[in-house]
């Protein structure tokens, strides 16, 4: 430990640790609109910036380490007007557009600006010529609003492994872009969502279908209808100034009901039918022979990561849809043939803590007919705008059921909003199919946490089935390097989500997450298994009646062909040419 003096208080630091990280833990607010947490500092922003005593100039306390005796001031007049100059400059080759940006009222920028007294311009305006990049079925790029922060292209990079963006041109023409200054749509980008969680403007947003979904209640020739994930109802309430860890579902439902959807189904119920689906895929292939591991399909970012990056390891995936899509086929099938409804006249709309839901929906193979299965996807934060903007108080609203038959539903499936969630799911009725008992523990301990990467062995009857479980493709590609390594006798089945903790840390997800908040998300979920009185997905009655009236068996002629699908290699623009 080193000793050290901050704006006159005595604190003790640890040797080696930086100046922010002592600031930080000691409570002292310092702006740093680069600082990413656990990753090597940047030092890009400059808003970080100190006055230490001996030192001439100013230091970006994210990069400078502790010394012992160091005296460093946070707020002097010097740093002060050092940090307003930064934001000036800032702003001034920045759009003016604020009232129609997605991050209107939510902007770390326009937060500084205000703190700091930014009130008129000082310097001239430059004039960037960025054109905005729409080329992505869930992502909106707007280099017109970057401050050249790098926080997007660290996620992608350093987390996720995908490097779809990073600097490009030079000098005062530097950007963020995609290789050759293509559009997103032509990159190796997954859609996770995750770049727009950490931009602190309005540079990154999610493709809206606000006023999409607004303009279909509005029409009375329309029958609109509405799921929502497991992990959006224990992060709503964020929106609405609520601690992370409430589970609003009633209230959440009750607000659906008042805006006008027709139906509100909970998207844990075709969790539960993704189990019956997928573990009756992997006792198949552990009886009759297939490809191992098995890995699942219900994470769209994952799938899209797998396409492009991992092409020999397609026959590896589970061939389920996601629960989102197995619902959307479902109620554009047996729920319109049921309520003598014509499919072309429902409106399907699904919330889902995850940007990459908006692409897997506009995937051609979910649907049937021209008719996709799902119409319109909004993210939680979408979810919440709309709640607004219909003048709704959540806080006040009774809490309201989900509709039967799509609205019961088990703990497991509500599970697969963490990371771990859909293997605990998927062992416990696994276990059922191929013993025929019940689980006694039901809680998969080791598949639990935050840890990126968890394995486990587990005792199924005489069968001893090797599981793993990662969360963040970074951690996933580590995982498949293993397997292409020659790793594929102990494991046989995988887990895998797009983002770090599964959806409920998800690119759609409310802004400015910690991982505080989202261990309360977690634990959450934890809690509302514990409770529950229906823990495994293969006693979920209204299931059972979907495949006694409609599906026939699980992998069945008719289940197979509304609830699987297939995937396609990703071949680079330029490697298509003759």
């Amino acid at each position: 430990m080193v000793n050290i003096e901050i704006n006159g208080k005595q604190i003790q630091a640890q040797a080696g640790e930086t100046i922010l990280s002592a600031l930080r833990r000691e409570g002292f607010k310092v702006p740093a609109l680069c600082y990413m947490e656990g990753m090597e500092p940047f030092g890009a922003c400059r808003l970080c910036i100190v006055e230490v005593e001996g030192n001439s100039g100013l230091v970006p306390s994210c990069s400078q380490p502790v010394a012992e005796g160091m005296k460093i001031q946070t707020h002097s007049p010097r740093i002060i007007e050092a940090r307003k100059t930064i934001i000036e400059l800032m702003l001034a080759s920045h759009c003016d557009d604020c009232l129609y940006c997605s991050r209107n009222g939510n902007c770390e920028l326009a937060k500084l600006a205000e703190e700091y007294g930014v009130n008129k311009r000082r310097f001239e305006k430059t004039k960037k010529v960025c054109t905005v990049d729409e080329t992505s079925d869930a992502i909106v790029r707007d280099p017109g609003k970057c401050i050249l922060c790098g926080k997007c292209i660290r996620v992608c990079e350093n987390v996720q492994s995908v490097s779809a963006i990073d600097y490009i041109l030079r000098g005062s023409k530097s950007v963020v872009g995609c290789a050759f200054n293509c559009g997103l749509g032509a990159s190796a980008c997954v859609n996770c969502g995750q770049c727009i969680r950490v931009c602190p403007t309005g540079a990154l947003s999610e493709k809206s279908s606000v006023d999409d979904v607004i303009k279909a209640l509005s029409d009375p020739n329309k029958y609109v209808v509405v799921q929502h994930a497991p992990a959006v109802s224990i992060t709503i309430a964020e929106e609405f100034g609520v601690a992370p860890g409430q589970d609003f579902c009633g209230k959440m439902t009750a607000a659906m009901r008042k805006m006008g959807f027709k139906k509100v189904f909970d998207t844990s119920f075709s969790a539960d039918l993704t189990i019956m689906e997928e573990g009756s895929e992997l006792v198949e292939r552990i009886k009759h022979g297939g490809k191992f591991p098995m890995m699942t399909s219900c994470s769209p970012g994952w799938i899209r990561f797998v396409e492009e990056f991992y092409p020999d390891m397609m026959d590896n995936l589970s061939t389920c849809k996601s629960p989102q899509q197995m619902l959307g086929a479902v109620i554009k099938t047996y729920f319109a043939q049921k309520n003598n409804i014509d499919p072309k006249n429902i409106v399907s709309v699904s919330i889902m803590p995850c940007t990459a839901k908006k692409a897997e929906a506009r995937r051609p193979e979910m649907g049937r007919n021209s008719i996709p299965d799902i119409d319109y996807v909004l993210t939680t934060r979408e979810l919440a705008k709309l709640i607004k903007t219909f003048g709704l108080d959540l806080n006040s609203l009774e809490p309201s059921d989900n509709d039967i038959p799509f609205g019961e539903r088990s703990t497991a499936g509500k599970l697969f909003g963490a990371t771990g969630g859909v293997m605990e799911a998927a062992v416990r009725s696994a276990y059922f199919l191929v013993t025929g008992n019940e689980l006694e523990n039901l809680k998969l301990t080791p598949v639990r946490g935050l840890d990126g990467i968890k394995e486990a062995k587990v005792k199924v009857g005489d069968l001893t089935v090797g599981i793993a479980v990662a969360s963040g493709l970074g951690n996933a590609r580590k995982l498949l390097e293993e397997i292409r390594a020659g790793r594929k006798t102990d494991l046989h089945f995988i887990e895998i989500m797009t983002c770090p903790g599964g959806c409920i840390n998800g690119g759609g997800q409310p802004l400015a997450t910690d991982m505080e908040a989202v261990k309360a998300r977690m634990n959450a979920l934890y809690q509302i298994d514990r409770k529950g009185e229906l823990r495994v997905s293969h006693k979920n009655e209204q299931v059972a009646q979907l495949y006694k009236e409609f599906l026939g068996a699980p992998l069945g002629e008719k289940s197979h062909a509304l609830l699987h699908t297939h995937y396609t290699k990703k071949v680079p623009e330029d490697m298509t040419t003759s």
